[in-house]
């Protein structure tokens, strides 16, 4: 899942979110594959960054699951194939998020520890996006895999660097 955090807290104002994979008509509009929970999150943004350079989005519509965007200044299918197998990225000041999301990118390296025994488990690696929910793949000792629902995380802090988790027996 995707959620913020203080910019000051990974020094990075760009986040990767989805990657120009292909051009959409003549008229200049590019396809984008998001890389975020929903493909309504990238195309509700206004500006989107390629090669580290805002370009405003004119507009942009949900298809499938990717997003159609029609960006400023790009008005041709000449101009729109430059941008193919680009990453967009956004701002994340520029992001309000719900609280208790958070961007991936402040999850990953986050010490995760086991509430009951106050043990540190591992490091968040990844996290893999499924369709029910998303999986923290943590590494320590051995690889665990832990759903990222309520049920299994506890408190997620991103400015004390850790996570608290819950296992059950098999996990």
């Amino acid at each position: 899942m995707i959620s913020s955090t203080d910019a000051a807290n990974m020094g990075k104002d760009l986040l990767e979110a989805g990657v120009i994979v292909n051009t959409h008509g003549l008229r200049g509009e590019v396809r984008i594959l998001p890389w975020a929970d929903s493909p309504e999150f990238v195309a509700k943004q206004k500006c989107l960054y390629v090669d580290g350079a805002p370009i405003t989005v004119v507009s942009a519509r949900v298809h499938k699951s990717s997003v159609i965007a029609v960006l400023e200044g790009i008005g041709d299918i000449d101009s729109a194939i430059k941008l193919k197998n680009k990453t967009v990225s956004i701002d994340r000041s520029e992001v309000l998020l719900d609280e208790g999301q958070y961007f991936i990118a402040d999850l990953i390296g986050l010490r995760v520890i086991d509430a009951h025994t106050g043990d540190t488990l591992g490091i968040l690696e990844d996290v893999m996006s499924r369709p029910a929910n998303d999986v923290y793949i943590v590494k320590g000792e051995r690889e665990i895999l832990i759903p990222a629902v309520d049920e299994f995380v506890l408190e997620t802090s991103i400015s004390g660097g850790y996570i608290k988790v819950r296992l059950i027996e098999g996990l």
